[in-house]
């Protein structure tokens, strides 16, 4: 579509609480918006979405074309989207389903909007399928957090990272107990699509921690400085911290890409070692810092 006829859709559908008229009118509809692949800049899209029990899909059909629409090469790039439908705003993690799983859920897409086959029909790529995970930040009790100072901001944030590195580790395992139950030649037939689910939580942890601890470098480490100077060494600690989470992130990366050729057993161990030194920066920040914020209110009071 172009880029004027989305931007009357996004304004249109805002100003009525999710409702448009046109093409769109008495169908699904949100609006994703997404990092640019190149440019980082944000990009707000309208899309028919179809829900899936608890699943929430959109097709890369860019109207049976021969290419991907550009959105979908955005959020392969930045796994992190956001979400909007209705009056309702939220953060998502993008994940292409692959393979069996999303013919499956193709196959449930047209037979909800016959219409996502005629696109398929019209052009010789796949059409991607996508599921938008919302990124919930609940607490063990699976409410959401409430979120009332700098404290809880960051043990919101923490929850959230520690949840990305256990969707790495449960899929990691899922993959190497398919590949390990598979007879005969070829490819285990899932994995390829456990590939990319694997890739996205990885990217947007990746991404998450590093908007993190930038945000800390640049905005809340100087503030904490200035009003609690007995924290300087624990600060200084955490900053020099950061430069090693920094590699590991690169680490964690470069070792997901090879997990096609890799030796099941050294791949867990070296995810393991990588999972505990990323948890250990992140138990330590909170013993350092949580007593400070917790007096710190969110929002700031007047």
């Amino acid at each position: 579509m172009p880029t004027s006829f989305n931007q009357s859709v996004v304004e249109e559908f805002r100003a009525n609480g999710g409702k448009v008229g046109g093409p769109f009118e008495g169908g699904d509809l949100l609006l994703l918006t997404t990092t640019g692949a190149k440019s980082g800049k944000r990009h707000t899209t309208p899309l028919g979405y179809v829900r899936h029990r608890d699943l929430l899909l959109v097709v890369g059909s860019a109207a049976g074309a021969p290419r991907h629409p550009a959105w979908y090469h955005n959020l392969l790039a930045h796994p992190l989207v956001q979400v909007e439908i209705g009056t309702e705003e939220y953060e998502a993690v993008a994940v292409p389903a692959e393979g069996a799983r999303r013919d499956e859920l193709f196959a449930y897409v047209v037979g909800e909007e016959p219409g996502y086959g005629d696109y398929q029909a019209g052009t010789s790529r796949i059409l991607p399928v996508v599921v938008l995970e919302r990124a919930e930040h609940e607490t063990a009790a699976g409410r959401p957090r409430e979120v009332s100072s700098l404290a809880d901001k960051l043990m919101e944030v923490h929850a959230w990272l520690r949840a990305q590195l256990k969707h790495v580790s449960a899929e990691t395992d899922a993959h190497f107990a398919e590949r390990a139950a598979h007879q005969g030649p070829g490819a285990p037939p899932l994995e390829t699509g456990l590939g990319l689910q694997i890739r996205q939580h990885c990217l947007a942890f990746c991404q998450s921690l590093e908007f993190h601890h930038r945000s800390e470098d640049a905005h809340v480490f100087p503030g904490l400085a200035r009003e609690y100077p007995h924290l300087s060494a624990a600060l200084d600690r955490l900053r020099d911290e950061h430069v090693t989470v920094a590699r590991l992130q690169e680490e964690l990366l470069a070792l997901l890409a090879g997990i096609g050729r890799a030796e099941p057993e050294r791949f867990r161990s070296e995810l393991a070692r990588m999972t505990e030194e990323l948890n250990a920066h992140l138990d330590y920040e909170e013993e350092s810092l949580i007593p400070v914020l917790a007096g710190i209110p969110l929002p700031p009071r007047g």
